[in-house]
């Protein structure tokens, strides 16, 4: 999984993790897919302040 910010991008791989400073404008992709777990503070918008058809309505919280 990659992961592209506005100056650079990082390559993860199997068993790495990254930390996000809040407000980081990011892009996540990987060419063959991928799992990831995600963890934030309930109430983040999956989209930032960009809003759209890709907004999710509600996220599962375990």
């Amino acid at each position: 999984m990659s992961i592209e910010f506005r100056d650079g991008r990082v390559n993860l791989r199997v068993g790495e993790m990254l930390v996000m400073p809040k407000g980081v404008e990011h892009k996540l992709f990987a060419q063959n897919g991928c799992k990831i777990m995600l963890v934030e503070s309930a109430g983040t918008i999956n989209t930032g302040d960009a809003g759209g058809n890709l907004t999710a309505e509600d996220n599962v919280w375990i």
